[in-house]
């Protein structure tokens, strides 16, 4: 058999959402063998709170592949259950949890994984977001060797995707759940070889260039209008879908009744202005124009409380009277 002759390995993957479920099913598509898929339990979902399985664990079922949900691999019962499974490597994506050094050990190639950026820049829980909200020309996914640490093991291959400036973390979510499928079997291409020797296929990351991507969080959602247009444009597209940027109305004429309004679509425009920060430029069916410390903010799509996202041209015809030129986005008249 030559060195560089294909050949399955029996696989454990491991991870969660949908960005994982696409990984697994380029897998199932492969000429690889998955063994055995593991996610977190299932979780409440909804108003009813009825449990709900993620969707790698509903394309595993899809495919008769046998699914372990442990809460995590403390138990040494779960250790044993993953070991007895034999796999030539377990592959991770978007998992969830921090895998003790007996479970890195355990497949003959080790543990794997994918993940959404060009270490070792954006370590950490939101890749995707951080970068756009930075203002990085490229992102990526990386092949990790997986250690004990946080997204800090050797890399095996990377694939880089230029970011657009329309790009959102959803659209840049979408680019990379296309990218990753395509550089994970080209990692385990390299995995089948004979020959093939992981200290010579990887390379060190240098953690003096290390950053690290905080998860989100909700309170970050509230934009600041002292912030530059440039700063504000990448928040809004960075928060989509999730939590999605937002400002705070306040109606001047209901004793400062205040609405949570969500930006969904916004560009920006490099003009010189003297009027305070958040104040209105222009309201047209183009978008709202909102100055900022350095230029100014056009808003194309919102949502208002309790009601879809609209463009401007809807959102004016029913509330003209909240965006008029000269009125403060607080609800301030200039």
């Amino acid at each position: 058999m030559s060195n560089s002759l294909k050949k399955s390995l029996n696989i454990i993957f491991a991870g969660t959402p949908d960005f994982a479920a696409q990984h697994l099913l380029a897998l199932i598509n492969s000429e690889h063998n998955i063994v055995a898929v593991y996610c977190p339990p299932d979780k409440p979902a909804g108003r009813g709170k009825k449990l709900t399985a993620c969707a790698t664990k509903l394309l595993a079922l899809e495919h008769n592949i046998p699914v372990e949900q442990p809460l995590n691999f403390k138990a040494l019962n779960d250790q044993q259950k993953l070991i007895q499974y034999n796999a030539d490597v377990m592959v991770v994506v978007a998992y969830g949890l921090l895998l003790p050094e007996a479970i890195l050990a355990a497949p003959r190639l080790g543990c794997i994984n994918v993940h959404g950026s060009l270490l070792p820049k954006w370590r950490g829980a939101a890749p995707i977001q951080r970068s756009l909200e930075a203002g990085d020309e490229k992102t990526g996914v990386t092949i990790m060797q997986m250690d004990k640490g946080l997204d800090t093991g050797a890399m095996i291959l990377t694939a880089d995707c230029i970011i657009e400036h329309t790009d959102t973390s959803a659209s840049l979510y979408d680019k990379l759940a296309l990218l990753g499928p395509t550089a994970l079997l080209d990692t385990l291409s390299l995995m089948t070889q004979n020959n093939y020797n992981a200290d010579e296929h990887n390379t060190s990351q240098d953690n003096s260039m290390a950053t690290y991507a905080h998860k989100l969080d909700k309170t970050e959602a509230e934009l600041n209008w002292q912030l530059s247009a440039t700063e504000l444009g990448r928040k809004i597209r960075a928060y989509i879908p999730w939590p999605v940027a937002q400002f705070t109305f306040t109606e001047s004429n209901t004793v400062n009744k205040q609405h949570k309004i969500r930006v969904w679509q916004a560009s920006t425009q490099a003009v010189n202005l003297d009027k305070p920060t958040g104040t209105i430029i222009s309201a047209d069916k183009n978008g709202i124009v909102v100055a900022t410390t350095n230029g100014a903010i056009c808003l194309e799509i919102l949502q208002l409380p309790g009601k879809k996202a609209l463009p401007i041209k809807d959102i004016l015809n029913g509330r003209a009277d909240w965006f008029k030129v000269g009125t403060n986005i607080n609800g301030i008249v200039d």
